[in-house]
């Protein structure tokens, strides 16, 4: 067991195998779902979505409320550690976290047949259904979001931390800019992400 639990592919790629097996079983032999069946792929998706947004939204606060704070406590010689081994390695999971959290979200809405109608706010329907209000800003502040990692934070946090080499000719200047606006706009995302869950899950519990 420890051996396993000491490898965290291991218990990664053993907790998804358990989760799938777990919806396989109960969707398809307790609720007799067909794997073609709507409300199968609705588990499905929906399970995908949750798990892929734990994944961005804890790195985004991971980096907001733990490693921007605590930098400046932490001594010159010991930072390149962070800039060149953690921080690389928590910008995949983040910003691919964002991805699959926003692809599986669209699919969702096109599954359960909202897509149009959330992403023009209810206005299809006259305002009349609030879910569709309701998940439609919250559709609508993801995206951002969304937008923000890849086109804004991404490129940025490269520059600033010369992420795989590809900016070596960087004056510390222009590194500092680059990381500032990167802070910025990671600031500005995790502002966004509370009105953003409060619309996603007011969906369903007040919508």
């Amino acid at each position: 067991m420890a051996a396993f639990l000491g490898n965290i592919r291991y218990v990664a790629w053993g907790a998804l195998g358990v989760g799938a097996l777990f919806l396989l079983v109960y969707a398809l032999g307790v609720q007799s779902f067909q794997l073609g069946d709507q409300l199968f792929w609705e588990a499905a998706l929906r399970w995908t979505h949750v798990l892929s947004g734990i994944m961005w939204i804890g790195h985004l606060y991971y980096f907001n409320f733990t490693q921007i704070p605590n930098m400046p406590k932490i001594p010159d010689e010991q930072k390149p550690a962070i800039g060149k081994v953690i921080a690389p390695a928590a910008l995949y999971w983040f910003r691919w976290g964002a991805m699959f959290t926003l692809g599986t979200g669209l699919l969702l809405a096109i599954n359960q047949g909202y897509l149009l109608q959330a992403y023009l706010l209810g206005a299809m329907d006259n305002f009349a259904v609030s879910k569709h209000v309701f998940i439609g800003i919250g559709m609508w502040l993801a995206t951002i979001m969304w937008f923000n990692v890849w086109f804004i934070i991404w490129p940025n946090q490269q520059r600033a931390l010369n992420i795989d080499n590809k900016f070596p000719s960087l004056t510390a200047e222009e590194k500092a800019k680059s990381a500032k606006m990167a802070m910025l706009f990671s600031r500005t995302n995790t502002f966004l992400s509370v009105p953003m869950l409060v619309a996603m899950t007011g969906a369903s519990t007040l919508g």
